[in-house]
């Protein structure tokens, strides 16, 4: 058997004898057709490609040899529009130090899902492993992956990944029903929600804790006082905006983000409301900026950085050979009290 052979053999010793001519045999193409598939080479026919992919998923290859690998972390945003993101950045950046490790980024514009060209450059960098930040791989991407022994880590995954993808996330639902409940506590009953998208684990999460503290304390949720928005400024503003244009307005809006938190600022400076003696606000991340905002913004502190730094080490640990404790991370959330924040003024 030749090294490259050697390297291609499979995980178990059932399939030892995968070589590259058998596995060029089952689908149909050259020996060299397969090495450039596996290898993420160019010059290989998509409908090719797809047949190779689909035998060495059948046979659940794994690339054993991992010596070639570049001491690099992939780290895949789908936007990079906000000091969420950098906050991210910097725990996997210092983590990855520690062990020697460089950090390329990719940011894909607003698309959860990278394209074919990522994909083929990623494999024939053979990095030492993917961290995928709120970004969505597909089943083959995936499969891909874990057929060239590349490690992946999902932070935040807006689906469910595959069985056994680790992943990090934080208490999303316990961070709800703490922000909520903090309001509950000050008195008040007319509480909003500006959620983010629904279809995400992690605003659904936040979501269902907020529903949860209400239904604890016994107080209905108005459907009317609850918004799915988009998790920035703007749309922060524009839902905050119809919450207080409502005739029965709400005394406290939780936001799922501290982004539209300073939306619901902005909404409730042009409807001439003072936050907090006619509303109170509480967001969700504590970006650094929410410190210095007037007043000083109440929300859930999110342990952005020690995500991205579990991450890392968790893909540090994977290439190393060692296998993890836990596949599924997830980092307790606090609340911050600060000043936005006080009993309501009417009853």
């Amino acid at each position: 058997m030749t090294a490259t052979d050697a390297g291609l053999a499979a995980g178990d010793s059932a399939r030892h004898d995968l070589t590259v001519a058998k596995i060029a045999k089952l689908a149909g193409v050259s020996a060299p057709t397969v090495s450039r598939v596996i290898n993420g080479q160019a010059g290989v026919a998509l409908g090719t490609r797809q047949r190779v992919e689909a035998v060495l998923r059948e046979h659940g290859y794994r690339r054993r040899d991992t010596s070639t690998s570049v001491a690099i972390v992939e780290l895949v945003f789908h936007a990079l529009e906000s000091l969420w993101a950098l906050e991210i950045i910097r725990g996997v950046e210092q983590a990855a130090r520690e062990r020697e490790l460089a950090v390329v980024l990719t940011e894909m514009q607003g698309r959860l899902t990278p394209g074919k060209a990522w994909t083929e450059q990623v494999l024939a960098r053979r990095p030492s492993g993917v961290i995928t930040v709120f970004s969505e791989l597909t089943v083959q991407q995936q499969s891909q992956l874990a057929t060239r022994s590349i490690p992946l880590v999902v932070i935040d995954p807006t689906g469910e990944p595959l069985h056994q993808t680790p992943s990090v996330g934080a208490t999303n639902w316990s961070g709800g029903m703490a922000a909520t409940r903090h309001l509950l506590d000050l008195g008040h009953r007319r509480i909003g929600m500006l959620s983010g998208p629904t279809q995400w684990p992690c605003c659904r999460a936040r979501l269902d804790g907020f529903r949860a503290a209400m239904d604890a304390a016994g107080v209905p949720v108005d459907p009317d006082l609850v918004r799915v928005s988009t998790l920035y400024v703007e749309g922060g503003l524009q839902d905050g905006a119809e919450l207080l244009s409502l005739p029965d307005p709400p005394t406290a809006i939780f936001t799922a983000n501290d982004l539209q938190a300073f939306g619901v600022y902005e909404a409730a400076r042009r409807a001439g409301a003072r936050i907090p003696d006619d509303l109170s606000v509480i967001g969700f991340d504590d970006l650094p900026f929410t410190q210095w905002a007037g007043p000083p913004l109440t929300t859930v502190r999110q342990p952005l950085v020690q995500m991205g730094a579990t991450a890392a080490r968790m893909i540090a640990a994977l290439a190393a050979g060692e296998r993890l404790e836990h596949h599924r991370v997830e980092l307790a959330t606090e609340l911050i009290v600060r000043e936005s924040t006080a009993p309501p003024a009417r009853a």
